[in-house]
């Protein structure tokens, strides 16, 4: 299997069968290109995973606090990249809590469309990859994956057509948005969710009929609700796992509590629960882009004028901690603030970091095959594991 590296044996395991150690990245295809997990194996079965991270690092915090409040927002996209909606919202809120900044509610209300798109695009990627995962049964899992791209290039050509940028979009700033609605957009995002709303029923047809697929994710890295709690998982891994929770909810902010949406929970805890809560996601995005944009409010898109200068912002001297609902769960940015026009320190809660605490408790027991998928269902992204 490329990628993995059978290192030594270790000792002999229960039985008088023979224990390895085995690398599983982090060049491996699935260990999505810088994950490292170190497997113990008595033969094809996992009987214990060390997960390493840090081969992404980039001192992302230490980063910011060299930039202004101004100039990080683009910045803070590149944590996780393919949601980076989320990451730059999470930022300003922040900044928006230091200084009490009042958003106006076209801005609420264009954050909410923009952050749901992106929660869209990032579920289609995760869709397409997993099913590559996990294989061949699956068509070679290129189909699946093919039609999943297709349906985030339209939703990358919104946000091309809105901020000018495909992934990495600079598209929040401190007191509302950069950018309004081109002339027709509106109406485009209505065809492109009705399309892809359209598809969600040819995805789950072409899935959820295969036995294949069945049987690689039902009952297949069961989190149980008690461990997803004591580790603090968070999006749809805690929601797949029986505990209602959802910060758009729970914690409303940039104006949710205006939106009826439902939360899909599932009580399984295993791969298929989390496809599930996903699959629903999908079209409870959609809802919520729909009501914004119908009761998409007149006025300003932001609450300060335009800046003359990197440090003209300034946020004064206190400490906040803003969260999202992002696509793969809490997304947390704290900020202590000394007056000036940087931060004095930043720290991020990355869904992706918390939530691969879980794989050590859950791939044990599993066949090395497994590994991919379970690590699949938990979808990371590392530019917010390492950052």
């Amino acid at each position: 299997m490329p990628g993995t590296e059978t290192r030594q044996v270790v000792e002999i395991g229960y039985g008088g069968s023979e224990r390895l150690v085995m690398n599983m990245g982090p060049q491996h295809p699935s260990a999505h290109g810088v994950f490292r997990a170190v497997l113990t194996l008595e033969g094809e079965t996992v009987v214990a995973l060390d997960a390493v991270i840090g081969y992404l690092h980039r001192c992302h915090e230490k980063l910011g606090e060299t930039l202004t409040y101004v100039q990080y927002p683009s910045i803070a996209s590149k944590t996780d990249y393919v949601a980076a909606m989320t990451s730059e919202l999470a930022y300003v809120s922040a900044v928006e809590q230091l200084g009490k900044v009042e958003v106006p509610r076209r801005a609420q209300y264009l954050r909410v469309i923009a952050a749901e798109l992106q929660r869209i695009a990032s579920h289609c990627l995760w869709l397409g990859t997993w099913c590559m995962d996990i294989g061949g049964a699956l068509g070679g899992g290129a189909t699946v994956f093919l039609y999943c791209i297709r349906e985030r290039e339209m939703v990358l050509d919104l946000f091309e057509e809105l901020t000018g940028a495909r992934l990495l979009y600079g598209f929040h700033q401190v007191g509302g948005t950069r950018y309004d609605v081109p002339p027709g957009w509106d109406a485009k995002v209505r065809r492109t969710v009705d399309f892809i709303e359209g598809r969600l029923e040819e995805y789950e047809a072409m899935l959820e009929a295969n036995a294949f697929f069945t049987a690689r994710a039902q009952g297949v890295g069961v989190i149980s609700r008690e461990l997803a709690q004591e580790l603090g998982l968070s999006g749809p891994l805690i929601r797949g796992s029986g505990v209602d929770f959802d910060l758009r909810r729970a914690a409303p902010y940039s104006s949710y509590q205006e939106f009826d949406f439902r939360v899909p929970v599932e009580t399984a805890g295993d791969c298929f629960a989390r496809y599930r809560v996903r699959m629903v996601e999908f079209r409870e995005s959609i809802t919520i882009v729909r009501q914004a944009l119908d009761g998409l409010p007149e006025g300003p898109i932001s609450s300060r004028p335009g800046v003359k200068s990197v440090g003209q912002v300034r946020a004064p001297k206190g400490e906040a901690y803003a969260r999202v609902e992002g696509a793969r769960g809490e997304v947390g940015c704290y900020l202590v603030s000394d007056g000036g026009p940087k931060p004095y320190r930043m720290k991020w809660r990355g869904a992706s970091f918390s939530n691969l605490a879980v794989l050590p408790h859950i791939v044990p027991g599993h066949k090395i095959a497994d590994v991919v998928a379970i690590m699949g269902s938990v979808d990371p992204v590392f530019g917010e594991v390492d950052r």
